[in-house]
Protein backbone atom coordinates (compact mmCIF):
# COMPACT_ATOMS: atom_id res chain seq x y z
CA UNK A 1 0.00 0.00 0.00
CA UNK A 2 0.80 3.01 -1.06
CA UNK A 3 -0.06 6.50 1.01
CA UNK A 4 -2.17 7.25 -2.04
CA UNK A 5 -4.20 4.19 -1.85
CA UNK A 6 -5.66 5.04 1.69
CA UNK A 7 -8.49 7.31 1.14
CA UNK A 8 -9.90 4.51 -1.52
CA UNK A 9 -8.67 1.45 0.48
CA UNK A 10 -11.04 3.26 3.75
CA UNK A 11 -13.92 3.99 0.91
CA UNK A 12 -13.53 -0.03 -0.14
CA UNK A 13 -13.98 -1.57 3.41
CA UNK A 14 -16.33 0.91 4.53
CA UNK A 15 -18.55 -0.36 1.71
CA UNK A 16 -18.73 -3.87 3.29
CA UNK A 17 -18.58 -2.86 7.30
CA UNK A 18 -21.15 -3.92 9.87
CA UNK A 19 -20.01 -0.65 11.24
CA UNK A 20 -18.54 2.09 8.45
CA UNK A 21 -19.69 4.95 11.09
CA UNK A 22 -17.20 4.30 12.49
CA UNK A 23 -14.49 5.44 9.73
CA UNK A 24 -13.07 8.51 8.11
CA UNK A 25 -11.53 8.19 4.93
CA UNK A 26 -10.32 11.73 4.91
CA UNK A 27 -8.36 11.04 7.69
CA UNK A 28 -5.96 9.57 6.07
CA UNK A 29 -3.22 10.72 8.25
CA UNK A 30 -4.35 7.77 10.76
CA UNK A 31 -4.91 5.00 8.59
CA UNK A 32 -1.13 5.73 7.17
CA UNK A 33 -0.17 5.77 10.97
CA UNK A 34 -1.50 2.20 11.28
CA UNK A 35 -0.06 1.06 8.13
CA UNK A 36 3.51 2.29 9.17
CA UNK A 37 3.07 0.17 12.69
CA UNK A 38 1.69 -2.74 11.19
CA UNK A 39 5.01 -2.48 9.18
CA UNK A 40 7.20 -1.72 12.44
CA UNK A 41 5.67 -5.28 13.94
CA UNK A 42 6.80 -6.86 10.40
CA UNK A 43 3.20 -7.16 8.58
CA UNK A 44 1.82 -4.87 6.21
CA UNK A 45 -1.39 -3.50 4.45
CA UNK A 46 -1.65 -5.25 0.88
CA UNK A 47 -3.42 -3.80 -1.81
CA UNK A 48 -4.74 -5.59 -5.03
CA UNK A 49 -5.57 -3.05 -7.87
CA UNK A 50 -7.33 -3.36 -11.29
CA UNK A 51 -6.63 -0.11 -14.14
CA UNK A 52 -4.52 1.39 -10.82
CA UNK A 53 -7.54 1.78 -8.78
CA UNK A 54 -7.80 -0.35 -5.46
CA UNK A 55 -10.19 -3.53 -5.51
CA UNK A 56 -9.71 -4.95 -2.78
CA UNK A 57 -7.56 -5.09 0.85
CA UNK A 58 -6.49 -6.85 3.90
CA UNK A 59 -4.18 -6.07 6.42
CA UNK A 60 -1.28 -8.82 7.39
CA UNK A 61 0.02 -8.83 11.28
CA UNK A 62 2.59 -10.40 12.44
CA UNK A 63 3.23 -11.23 16.49
CA UNK A 64 5.12 -13.40 18.75
CA UNK A 65 2.74 -15.96 19.54
CA UNK A 66 3.51 -16.99 23.72
CA UNK A 67 2.53 -20.76 22.59
CA UNK A 68 4.24 -22.59 19.75
CA UNK A 69 7.47 -21.81 22.05
CA UNK A 70 7.16 -18.24 21.37
CA UNK A 71 6.66 -18.82 17.27
CA UNK A 72 5.33 -16.12 15.19
CA UNK A 73 1.91 -15.92 14.11
CA UNK A 74 0.02 -14.08 11.48
CA UNK A 75 -3.61 -12.83 11.87
CA UNK A 76 -5.55 -11.02 8.61
CA UNK A 77 -7.79 -8.40 9.13
CA UNK A 78 -9.77 -6.04 7.17
CA UNK A 79 -10.55 -8.50 4.39
CA UNK A 80 -12.25 -6.83 1.62
CA UNK A 81 -13.14 -6.64 -2.04
CA UNK A 82 -14.72 -4.73 -4.11
CA UNK A 83 -18.28 -6.27 -5.27
CA UNK A 84 -18.08 -6.08 -8.49
CA UNK A 85 -15.15 -8.08 -9.10
CA UNK A 86 -15.36 -10.85 -6.58
CA UNK A 87 -14.95 -14.15 -7.95
CA UNK A 88 -11.99 -12.88 -10.37
CA UNK A 89 -9.17 -14.30 -7.98
CA UNK A 90 -8.72 -11.14 -6.46
CA UNK A 91 -9.14 -12.79 -2.74
CA UNK A 92 -7.44 -15.37 -3.83
CA UNK A 93 -4.54 -12.98 -4.45
CA UNK A 94 -4.74 -11.40 -1.76
CA UNK A 95 -4.62 -14.25 0.80
CA UNK A 96 -2.04 -15.59 -1.19
CA UNK A 97 0.51 -12.60 -0.75
CA UNK A 98 -0.23 -12.66 2.88
CA UNK A 99 0.49 -16.33 3.20
CA UNK A 100 3.57 -15.58 1.38
CA UNK A 101 4.42 -12.41 4.01
CA UNK A 102 4.27 -14.67 6.56
CA UNK A 103 5.95 -17.16 5.42
CA UNK A 104 8.96 -15.13 4.63
CA UNK A 105 8.64 -13.48 8.41
CA UNK A 106 8.53 -17.40 9.61
CA UNK A 107 5.24 -17.70 10.78
CA UNK A 108 4.06 -21.29 11.83
CA UNK A 109 0.30 -20.21 11.32
CA UNK A 110 -1.69 -17.57 9.45
CA UNK A 111 -5.33 -16.96 10.99
CA UNK A 112 -8.59 -14.90 10.72
CA UNK A 113 -12.27 -14.14 11.56
CA UNK A 114 -14.67 -13.31 9.78
CA UNK A 115 -18.12 -11.58 10.46
CA UNK A 116 -20.76 -14.41 11.11
CA UNK A 117 -23.30 -12.92 9.22
CA UNK A 118 -20.92 -13.41 6.06
CA UNK A 119 -21.59 -17.31 4.74
CA UNK A 120 -20.32 -16.69 1.22
CA UNK A 121 -16.84 -15.27 3.11
CA UNK A 122 -16.53 -18.32 5.11
CA UNK A 123 -16.79 -20.57 1.82
CA UNK A 124 -13.87 -18.60 0.26
CA UNK A 125 -12.08 -19.00 2.83
CA UNK A 126 -12.44 -22.63 3.32
CA UNK A 127 -11.87 -23.31 -0.05
CA UNK A 128 -8.57 -21.09 0.31
CA UNK A 129 -7.54 -24.10 2.94
CA UNK A 130 -8.45 -22.17 5.93
CA UNK A 131 -10.78 -24.31 8.34
CA UNK A 132 -13.17 -23.01 11.19
CA UNK A 133 -11.49 -24.14 14.31
CA UNK A 134 -12.22 -21.30 16.81
CA UNK A 135 -15.21 -19.37 17.75
CA UNK A 136 -14.66 -15.56 18.12
CA UNK A 137 -15.96 -12.71 20.71
CA UNK A 138 -15.41 -8.88 20.86
CA UNK A 139 -15.92 -6.42 22.96
CA UNK A 140 -15.88 -2.75 21.96
CA UNK A 141 -13.96 -0.65 24.98
CA UNK A 142 -15.19 2.60 23.44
Amino acid sequence: MEMGDVGDAVRLAMASMTYPQYEDPDDVGAYWAAVERTRVMGGDVLVAEIDHEVVGLCQVMVLAHFQHTGGWCCEVETVHVRADVRNRGVGTALLEAAEALARERGCYRIQLTSNITRPDAHRFYERQGYTPSHQGFKKYLA
